[in-house]
């Protein structure tokens, strides 16, 4: 009988040995030598679960954490899966761990594209957000802006862009913007003097766009980087005089831009951008406008130390009859500042010319501003403005002066990313 008993031991002893317990505590002999996260498109984590999967480096292995740890990124991703597989480490006893995410991870992001409050036009925004998912990005927006036209208009945007059309060479974006119009008593005004519809429209209440553009990355690298953007844009919009009725303005769409940056001795450096814009309608796509609108810019950064040395320079040309929103304006916050636009032309103009001269130094900044406005056949005048102002990760504050003869009134502008 003792037999017996002695072998229902023994039994127990064995069943005891290969029992999950004694797998943890196999597992536990080895320690986690490098922690890797690897899948599709090189997945990003938050710092904080980053420095989770840090510390378990020189630890022991301890696969209920992993399996945890694999939950929590695949809920901060929002990708279909995650696993972790173990390697060999370089040194005996040692593992390397490796987490593999499978799916395309998905984020979401805020930003304000612009945000001004200017002493004389009062405050203009924009506030979007973005999903993105892979080369997918799609946006949603809301905009007042009654900075940068003769018009303050306000209302919805959104885009969806592709970053890896065809290749990383090729983007596509299509936008689409839906706002409504608010005029100044000045613009109204001068429209109501003979012929001054001529070479523009009537104001309007609503308008709409849709442009799809496809962009090419023609060269990278040491000689720059050059852009080419083809497209169109279809634009309606609801005339408010002498009676409520759609008017289309449907263009052809090209920019081709230029940005270069040269690194000098010590901290030295230099940055050129430049850029053409062609906006050409015709009746061909319906448009019940035709007219050609050309653009160029230049800006160069001359950067040494904590001083930098800024000149821009824009020059355009407007032929045939273009929309009001077409037009060229000066006296914004950011081109002839201190001056108002109203003031100049509460039309805009079909020609313009404007360069930019800076200096920054730290969180200092002191500007001189000179450009013209006028329509063919008018003379240019040339206006001048300076100011001072500081910035600093993005904000800025200044104060312009239109240099006038009579009464000075200072503009100030306050705001970021503009």
């Amino acid at each position: 009988m003792r037999f017996v008993w002695l072998a229902a031991v023994l039994w127990s002893s064995l069943l005891l040995a290969g029992s999950p317990e004694q797998d943890m505590n196999v597992n536990a002999r080895y320690t986690v030598e490098s922690v890797e996260l690897a899948g599709d498109n090189s997945p990003t984590i938050s710092t904080g679960l980053r420095g989770e999967l840090t510390r378990l480096v020189g630890e022991k292995l301890n696969p209920a954490a992993l399996d945890d740890l694999a939950r929590r990124i695949r809920r901060e991703l929002h990708v279909r899966a995650v696993t972790h597989r173990l390697l060999r480490g370089q040194t005996p006893e040692h593992v390397r761990v490796v987490f593999d995410v499978r799916g395309t991870p998905a984020k979401f992001e805020a930003s304000v594209p612009k945000l001004v409050y200017r002493s004389d036009a009062g405050l203009s925004g924009a506030v979007e957000g973005t999903a993105t998912v892979g080369a997918h990005a799609f946006t949603l927006g809301v905009v007042s802006d009654g900075d940068v036209l003769a018009e303050r208009y306000s209302g919805i945007v959104a885009r969806y862009e592709d970053k890896r059309l065809s290749s990383d060479r090729v983007r596509f974006r299509l936008d689409f913007e839906s706002y409504r119009d608010q005029w100044n008593p000045a613009t109204v005004q001068a429209l109501d003097q003979p012929g001054a519809a001529a070479d523009t429209s009537g104001i309007y209440r609503t308008r709409q766009n849709i442009e799809p553009l496809v962009t090419f990355v023609i060269s990278r690298g040491a000689p720059g980087t050059v852009n080419l953007s083809l497209g169109a844009s279809f634009e309606r919009f609801q005339t408010q005089f002498p009676a409520a009725r759609t008017e289309s303005s449907n263009a052809m769409v090209t920019t081709l831009r230029y940005h270069r940056r040269l690194e000098g001795s010590g901290a030295n450096q230099q940055e050129w951008d430049a850029g053409y814009s062609l906006r050409a309608a015709t009746s061909s796509l319906g448009s019940d406008f035709a007219f050609a609108r050309h653009q160029g810019d230049v800006r160069y950064a001359y950067i040494w130390g904590r001083s930098q040395i800024l000149d821009g320079f824009t020059a355009g040309e407007i032929t045939g009859r273009a929309p009001l929103y077409e037009r060229f304006i000066l006296g914004d916050s950011s081109m002839l500042r201190g001056w108002n636009r109203f003031e100049i032309d509460p039309l805009g103009g079909s020609r313009v010319v404007h360069n930019s001269l800076e200096y920054r130094y730290r969180l200092f900044d002191v500007f001189y501003d000179s450009g013209a406005i006028w329509d063919e056949g008018q003379t240019a005048v040339l206006r001048h403005s300076v100011g001072v102002g500081v910035r600093q990760n993005g904000l800025y504050a200044a104060l312009a002066f239109p240099i006038k003869e009579g009464h000075i009134e200072p503009v100030f502008m306050v705001g970021m990313n503009y």
